[in-house]
C-alpha cells in the first residue's frame, strides 16, 4: 500500500481490494484495518461502520464528477468525436474502477443504502447524455424522431455491457480490441442518429 496515502484513502483502498476478492459480508473490519496498516478503532473513527466505508468508496471512486466535467469542458458539439470521447473516457474510468463495479454487481440488493449510492453515477451519466442528445437534436445534428432519453440508455448499456463482458472474459473477443469495439459501436450509433441529407 502506498505510504503517501491518507489514512482514509488507505482504508478505502484496502476495503475495495478485500471486498472485491472476498465479498462484503466475508470481509471484516479487522482485516480491512490490518491491510491498511492501522488499528480497527481508526477505521471506526474515520467511517463509523463497514457499510459507511463502502458507501464512501462508491462516492469517491466512481465516475459521476469526472463525466460531468467532461461534458462541461471537453465536448465540441460534433456527434462522432464527442461520443468517441465520452465512450473512451467511460471505459478508462470503469476499467480503473473495475473492483468497485465487481462489488456493486456482487452485492446488489444485499446491503441497504449501497444500491442507491452505486446508482447515483449511472443516473448522472444518463442525465448528461439525455441533455446532450436533446441539445444535439435541437440544432439538427440528431434525427427528430429519436427519443434522447432512450438513446442515452442505449449508449450507456452498450458501453457498460462491453465493460462487464471484458471483465468477465478478459476481452470482448480474442480478435477484437476494446478500442476497435469503441470505434465501431460509436460509428454505428452516429450513423443511426444522424439525419439523412436533405
Amino acid at each position: 500500500m502506498k505510504s503517501d496515502l491518507s489514512t482514509s484513502d488507505k482504508l478505502l483502498s484496502a476495503a475495495i481490494d478485500l471486498m472485491a476478492e472476498k465479498g462484503y459480508h466475508a470481509t471484516t473490519t479487522k482485516e480491512i484495518a490490518a491491510a491498511a496498516g492501522v488499528n480497527e478503532v481508526t477505521l471506526f473513527r474515520h467511517f463509523g461502520s463497514k457499510q459507511k466505508l463502502l458507501e464512501a468508496a462508491f462516492d469517491r471512486y466512481h465516475y459521476g464528477d469526472e463525466m460531468m466535467k467532461l461534458f462541461k469542458e471537453k465536448l465540441e458539439g460534433e456527434l462522432h468525436p464527442d461520443l468517441l470521447l465520452i465512450s473512451r473516457t467511460y471505459h478508462t474510468i470503469m476499467t480503473r474502477n473495475r473492483k468497485m463495479i465487481m462489488i456493486g454487481i456482487r452485492e446488489a440488493g444485499s446491503i441497504p443504502g449501497v444500491d442507491e449510492r452505486a446508482s447515483r453515477h449511472p443516473q448522472k451519466l444518463k442525465q448528461l447524455l439525455t441533455e446532450y442528445f436533446t441539445a444535439m437534436q435541437q440544432i439538427g445534428k440528431i434525427r427528430k424522431d429519436v427519443n434522447p432519453e432512450l438513446q442515452a440508455l442505449s449508449f450507456m448499456w452498450m458501453n457498460y455491457g462491453a465493460i462487464v463482458t471484458g471483465m468477465s472474459t478478459g476481452g470482448v473477443q480474442p480478435s477484437i480490441s476494446m478500442d476497435e469495439f469503441i470505434e465501431e459501436s460509436v460509428l454505428t450509433f452516429v450513423r443511426a442518429l444522424t439525419p439523412a441529407p436533405a
